[in-house]
């Protein structure tokens, strides 16, 4: 078999998976845990850009960009001369001891791009090696500083699958089943999707309504607001279904936490960094969070994370919180390198512009099949709702086959979460790939 499409740039010359990626496949499954749960049959020998290659020589268009990870793209020159400068001057120190190189430098960016808003004095920052550990510190700097044991999440949300985490996460079954008894105190609210809104009324008062509605239902009944210590929420549900929330929500839940107080955490593990074309998601809704997560497109593929919080919250003690690797020096020149060329290449601007040709494209393929029957999404994180669990996984396979990679979400979605460097050809390239896979499902 042999496709060739759009000038040489999709080129798949052998059946998926090829024979060098199939004998790889077979060594990594006799000896590697069966929990990955690998979606495809995909073996990357490298990557530049928005572009992957295969060990049998076959390139796809990457339209997930390692779960969001690769913000600048794979391999970006930038960062892999700040990564490759560092390694040859100093790997690990051993941060929890010493005064890392770039850590002060890093978390410096991390305070300039913060969300602006009322509260004063100034946001401290702790690096950790991945998301998960972003929000599991988050939660212990939220009970401390609260002297509370409660937490308030969203069904659908993702906040990683470590005890504390996974006790906030809601989007899969199978991502808890079997693991119990997980923490206690944790209650799980509906997130509102805008597109539920109802007709005739305006967004932003629903999104308050459905706010106040839910909290006042389990202040009054299961869930005492002075025993809260935080709500946490991913401004846009991720494994959940690229999820957007209405208008009002978020500034909602911003004034009951005031009110009772409350942290608010936002999990900016996989909106942040310029993906919805802000640094950090939750300032589309103007609302400045307690704590913010991150990780994922901080540094482009190099493990690093961190949670940043306000410092009147940031009181808990010398050596109550630690990480041998979080902040390393390798993990620091990465990210820095990274939010510079965002910032330098204007990626956030880019990743609107091309987002909104993606997010019209699609919703006009909308009104062609009813296979897609919802298309949202801000920026660069656009989800495609289909009619039922197996088009998406079709559509998806369908996608890799010609060439262009993408995951699901949710119960019944695809999600599109390419690097922020995405060409408006590449869009038309993936588009019309996924667009002819799709009409030919009908």
């Amino acid at each position: 078999m042999s496709t060739t499409t759009h000038a040489n740039r999709i080129h798949i010359a052998t059946p998926l998976p090829g024979p060098k990626a199939a004998a790889y496949i077979a060594r990594d499954e006799a000896v590697t845990s069966k929990a990955l749960g690998r979606v495809y049959p995909l073996v990357p020998e490298s990557g530049q850009g928005c572009w992957v290659t295969d060990v049998d020589g076959n390139t796809f268009l990457d339209f997930f960009a390692g779960i969001a990870v690769c913000a600048t793209g794979h391999c970006h020159p930038a960062v892999v001369e700040a990564v490759e400068r560092q390694a040859r001057k100093l790997i690990h120190v051993g941060g929890p001891d010493v005064y890392s190189p770039g850590y002060a430098e890093l978390c410096e960016r991390l305070v300039e791009i913060a969300p602006a808003g009322p509260y004063s004095g100034g946001w401290e920052v702790f690096l950790t090696n991945s998301g998960t550990e972003s929000v599991e510190g988050a939660l212990k700097l939220a009970r401390y500083f609260t002297g509370r044991q409660q937490m308030i999440a969203f069904r659908g949300g993702f906040h990683g699958r470590s005890a504390g985490a996974l006790s906030l996460t809601a989007s899969k079954a199978i991502q808890r089943r079997g693991f119990g008894p997980l923490l206690s105190g944790v209650t799980h609210l509906v997130f509102p999707n805008r597109d539920n809104c109802p007709p005739g009324m305006e967004e932003s008062v629903w999104g308050r309504q459905e706010a106040e509605r839910q909290f006042h239902d389990i202040f009054e009944t299961t869930t005492p607001p002075e025993e809260v210590a935080a709500v946490v929420a991913e401004p846009i549900q991720g494994e959940g279904g690229y999820i957007v929330p209405p208008d009002g929500f978020f500034q909602s839940i911003r004034e009951l936490c005031d009110r009772h107080g409350i942290l608010l955490i936002a999990d900016e593990v996989q909106t942040g960094f310029g993906r919805t074309g802000k640094w950090f998601a939750i300032e589309h809704w103007g609302v400045q969070p307690d704590i913010i997560c991150m990780a994922k497109g901080i540094s482009s593929g190099v493990p690093v994370g961190g949670f940043m919080a306000r410092k009147s919250v940031a009181t808990w003690p010398e050596s109550s919180h630690g990480s041998t690797w979080g902040g390393a020096p390798i993990g620091c020149a990465a990210a820095l390198a990274n939010i510079q060329v965002i910032e330098d290449e204007g990626l956030m601007e880019n990743a609107l512009e091309q987002g909104e040709w993606l997010l019209a494209h699609f919703r006009e393929l909308a009104q062609e099949t009813p296979r897609l029957v919802a298309v949202r999404g801000m920026g660069l994180m656009i989800g495609l709702e289909t009619a039922d669990k197996a088009t998406a996984r079709h559509w998806m396979q369908g996608c890799f086959e010609r060439g262009v990679l993408t995951l699901t979400a949710g119960a019944k979605s695809l999600r599109l979460a390419p690097p922020l460097i995405l060409s408006r050809e590449e869009a038309e390239i993936g588009y019309g790939v996924m667009r002819d896979v799709l009409l030919g499902m009908d």
